[in-house]
């Protein structure tokens, strides 16, 4: 299965969604929203700009390999 993005409800919380990767490992969560639409407007948000440079402001000096 290819990664997905899942839709949440949280009745005290409202609707977040979670980024699954291939292995069924949740990869990353969003922000709450107040309504659907809203949630699904911010997985749109992550699919149209998710080709972005990395911007690492930890000071580390670390090399990745």
């Amino acid at each position: 299965m290819a990664a997905h993005f899942e839709v949440r409800h949280q009745p005290a919380e409202g609707y977040h969604f979670v980024l699954i990767a291939t292995n069924g490992q949740v990869i990353a969560t969003s922000q709450h929203y107040e309504t659907h639409r809203s949630c699904l407007n911010g997985i749109d948000s992550v699919k149209r700009n998710a080709d972005a440079p990395i911007q690492d402001t930890t000071g580390s000096s670390e090399k990745s390999t």
